[in-house]
């Protein structure tokens, strides 16, 4: 025994030192610039008291502090600090090309954004698709800024999935495979006033791990998954499953039928097809709808539309009303609000894009829009206690209660006043409807609630 510990006591020295360690290495050296180079905007940066420090210029555009290195898979750690009155942002995975907007910086960003929107560790696209995560998917990480003090920020990037934090704090999740490699950069924001310059903004401690790099372990946070079709491993252990498959009619089939239209429906290339027929609405191939019904539940679903279409997503959809055109239930609606006459119908635009169909209008918000032929993200989520809310591109755009003497009003006042206890069904199906416009859809997953 006691040579059996003599040798364990003599190996575990060895043991130890065989174990990985972790390899941060400083990005700066606090005492110069080497390493990193301006690009774009003209905005001061200059190294005081072994801090990055960052100054705004009137009339300038974003301005960047690019580091030479460019990197891939890593763990980007530094703390930062910001005036009131402007904002700023850590880029990576970022380039610049002169065959793009004249060697504009673009790529992921890590926002800092102290203003009372809050979204401080919300990931945005710079100068390319805009917001990727915004923190309203995601509220509580926005009581993490120590406004007008240091925050430490998190950069973790695996592969296809990019996960931010704020002072420990999870901020955002995202799965995307836009760009694997690019430089870091630390932003000053343009201002257009004269009196916004000289807000500045302070970095330091700035390290990189590319090596033995231990990941955060998966959390609940909502993923904003942009892979089409796919589910990550966190999303799995989150209890999200895809309601369509990405290939096949599996696990849908005509409203009002047992089986999948054998018309007016394509799938091609990972998207589900409403083919246009010009003969309005449920004409040509119909609508469809999940087999599996549904009571509280988290969907989500991409949509592109084509000019001037219309379709929606239904849910508690029974199909009780029997045969009678498009099956009834609760309406996200789809709609080219600029081309589609339907927009002006109805009553306070309650029947344009992401609305309530017929009952309550969705709130337009510029930043949320995307052009047509471009696709939208929407997002429709049940909790048990029937409060209801859409949400579009990152944004809640609608949010009620059904069975509330509110929502009863809103019915009695709508083309459903007709339909007794509309909308209040305990469970039903997803529908997507066929208006006889083309439409496509892809990225249909759905998360039960308990």
């Amino acid at each position: 025994m006691i040579i059996r510990l003599l040798i364990l006591c003599m190996l575990i020295p060895h043991l130890i030192a065989a174990q990985p360690k972790e390899s941060w290495r400083k990005l700066f050296n606090e005492k110069d610039l080497t390493g990193w180079k301006a690009l774009n905007g003209k905005a001061k940066y200059e190294v005081r008291d072994r801090m990055i420090v960052g100054t705004t210029v009137a009339g300038e555009p974003n301005s960047f502090l690019v580091t030479e290195e460019t990197f891939g898979d890593f763990i980007l750690e530094l703390e930062f600090k910001i005036d009131d009155g402007t904002n700023s942002g850590i880029q990576f995975r970022s380039e610049s090309k002169p065959e793009y907007q004249n060697g504009r910086v673009h790529g992921y960003q890590y926002e800092i954004d102290p203003t009372t929107r809050a979204w401080t560790g919300g990931i945005y696209d710079e100068a390319r698709r805009e917001w990727l995560y915004t923190l309203e998917y995601n509220p509580p990480a926005k009581q993490a800024l120590q406004k007008n003090d240091w925050n430490k920020a998190r950069i973790e990037c695996t592969r296809n999935t990019i996960r931010t934090f704020l002072n420990g704090i999870p901020a955002a999740h995202i799965v995307d495979d836009m760009t694997a490699r690019g430089f870091i950069a630390l932003q000053v924001h343009s201002v257009s006033k004269p009196e916004d310059a000289g807000k500045q903004v302070y970095f330091r401690n700035i390290r990189i791990q590319t090596e033995n790099r231990k990941p955060s372990p998966n959390d609940l946070l909502f993923v904003a998954n942009l892979i089409p079709n796919t589910l990550s491993e966190q999303e799995k252990q989150n209890g999200v499953v895809l309601l369509w498959d990405g290939k096949t009619t599996s696990g849908w089939r005509g409203a009002y039928k047992s089986t999948f239209p054998d018309k007016g429906w394509e799938i091609k290339d990972g998207t589900l097809n409403v083919l246009p027929s010009g003969g309005g609405e449920s004409t040509h191939g119909g609508d469809i709808v999940s087999e599996k019904k549904f009571s509280a539940f988290d969907l989500q679903f991409e949509f592109r539309l084509t000019e001037g279409a219309n379709s929606g997503v239904k849910y508690f959809v029974t199909e009780s009303e029997g045969n009678k055109g498009s099956a009834i239930g609760l309406e996200y609606q789809i709609l080219d609000d600029a081309k589609h006459p339907d927009a002006k119908e109805g009553v306070v635009g309650n029947r344009t894009l992401a609305s309530l169909y017929d009952l309550i209008p969705s709130i337009k918000n510029p930043r949320g829009l995307r052009k047509v032929g471009e696709w939208n993200h929407g997002r429709i989520v049940v909790y048990p206690d029937n409060r209801i809310e859409h949400w579009l591109n990152g944004y809640k755009v609608v949010e009620y209660q059904r069975g509330t003497p509110v929502y009863q009003a809103l019915v009695a006042r709508s083309k459903y006043a007709v339909w007794p206890n509309f909308g209040m069904a305990e469970q039903g199906s997803i529908l997507l409807q066929d208006h006889g416009d083309a439409v496509s859809f892809r990225s249909i997953k759905i998360r039960e609630l308990k």
